[in-house]
């Protein structure tokens, strides 16, 4: 495996950053995680647009363009002969000092990682996965606004072993006014009546990529789609449920908190997202391969 760090390429073993850089010593900077599918990269020009707003809402300058930074992506996965993979895009401040000042750090730094990934075991995308609400909670906007695809992810980490110590492989987490916000690294979906719901942007949820896509997927499959504050209550009566994510995909949810949703087995409007994103991945993004 090749990784691009700052413009060159380095073997997989020897790709390293210094201990001074202020992405590892304080998780100072931003990332995007991007999916390619038969030799396409999956909304590209969204994942960086993204990126780009992430590192202007925390005012770190990436050091290359828009464009450049597109085909550094798409080349990083022609040199990895990837074709159906993931992409690690990261920018750090960069290398500075040991105080937390980012004004001592003078030249930020770009990585792309192009591998593999499986962030569930297979078999829950058939049966359906159990989650479990954890007791903490989503970043308030007003200290680390959720928008932010930063470096810090300990909120989203402490969450993620809560699930793990309760025997699941994902977490609910609310906001801080009780109202259901995501999961540690995914959106939260459910259906209720043939309706499609998903908790706001404001409740504290990112603004997902393939949540955009499911959403309009299922806008012209003919079903309404909203954005309401859900309770606890909305998800335990919902009719189907299931979480979306780069890396996750679409993956069915079967019980919360011990609740089993609809019928405890993946729903029809579920399977018939998953289908139409399936159709969608394999015929759109950026050629690799010319």
């Amino acid at each position: 495996m090749k990784v691009f760090i700052d413009g060159k390429y380095y073997d997989g073993r020897a790709a390293k950053i210094s201990v001074f850089d202020h992405g590892l010593l304080y998780g100072d900077g931003v990332f995007e995680g991007i999916r390619a599918y038969h030799g396409r990269v999956f909304k590209l020009r969204e994942h960086i647009d993204r990126l780009f707003c992430s590192a202007k809402a925390i005012l770190l300058h990436i050091p290359m363009s828009h464009a450049h930074l597109m085909h550094a992506v798409v080349e990083a996965c022609r040199i990895n002969k990837i074709r159906d993979g993931y992409i690690r895009l990261v920018v750090t401040r960069g290398v500075g000092t040991l105080g937390l000042s980012p004004n001592r750090c003078k030249n930020p730094s770009v990585i792309i990682i192009a591998d593999k990934i499986q962030l569930y075991p297979p078999a829950l995308y058939q049966k359906g996965m159990e989650i479990v609400t954890v007791p903490t909670v989503r970043n308030l906007h007003s200290a680390l606004n959720p928008a932010i695809k930063s470096l810090n992810y300990l909120n989203n980490i402490l969450a993620k072993i809560e699930a793990n110590q309760a025997g699941c492989e994902e977490a609910v987490m609310l906001n801080a006014e009780g109202f259901v916000a995501e999961c540690t690294g995914d959106n939260l979906f459910i259906v209720k009546k043939g309706a499609l719901l998903t908790p706001p942007l404001s409740a504290g949820a990112l603004y997902g990529i393939t949540r955009g896509v499911v959403m309009e997927l299922a806008e012209e499959e003919g079903l309404t789609v909203s954005e309401p504050n859900l309770t606890r209550y909305d998800l335990f009566n919902a009719d189907e449920c299931f979480l979306t994510g780069t890396g996750a995909e679409i993956v069915p949810v079967v019980k919360i908190d011990g609740r089993v949703i609809g019928a405890g087995k993946p729903g029809p409007i579920t399977r018939k997202l998953e289908e139409e994103y399936r159709v969608l991945t394999k015929n759109s993004g950026e050629l690799i391969y010319k």
